[in-house]
């Protein structure tokens, strides 16, 4: 089973990049970024702006490669606004698929849905040119399928085929 890295975690309570990149990013609050994040299948993870959110179930939890940030922009979460940031899987090449990640406390599945496409943001919360940079590599869009924890650190990652089924079920 590959391994990868859970780099950091984040659970925002709301959403904070509104209004127009050109006024600069509004301060953030404290303690977004988490060592752990609890997660709920259909809903998203606990105490995210995006948990159980009609408009986002299908689209509650994303993902992102550190890979995927182009030098010289920082692999921040707070920067990037995704949830869970990765080391050690391309996770944009798997849009359409189920994966799962177990950092230790059994495997959460998600459905890979659809790209987290880099917003205007991207050029004031991490550089000029960021936007057009993480084209194609800005993370992805997920449904969360089972409950579980997510945790900062090393994490087994896998692909659910069709037909497959969880170990122990």
């Amino acid at each position: 089973m590959p391994h990868v890295e859970i780099v950091q975690l984040l659970v925002s309570p709301v959403h904070r990049l509104a209004g127009r990149p050109g006024d600069g990013p509004p301060e953030l609050p404290p303690g977004e970024l988490v060592t752990s994040a609890e997660v709920r299948a259909g809903l998203g993870i606990v105490g995210d702006r995006y948990f159980n959110h009609p408009a986002h179930r299908n689209a509650s939890i994303t993902l992102m490669a550190a890979e995927r940030l182009p030098q010289p922009y920082p692999a921040d979460l707070l920067r990037t606004r995704r949830n869970v940031l990765l080391r050690g899987v391309d996770i944009d090449a798997y849009i359409g698929r189920t994966v799962f990640l177990d950092s230790g406390s059994g495997p959460v599945e998600l459905e890979v849905r659809s790209a987290a496409r880099p917003c205007a943001w991207m050029d004031t919360t991490l550089g000029p040119g960021a936007q057009r940079a993480l084209r194609g590599g800005g993370g992805v869009r997920c449904r969360p399928l089972t409950d579980g924890v997510l945790t900062v650190g090393r994490a087994e990652f896998g692909v659910r085929e069709p037909g497959d089924t969880a170990p122990g079920t």
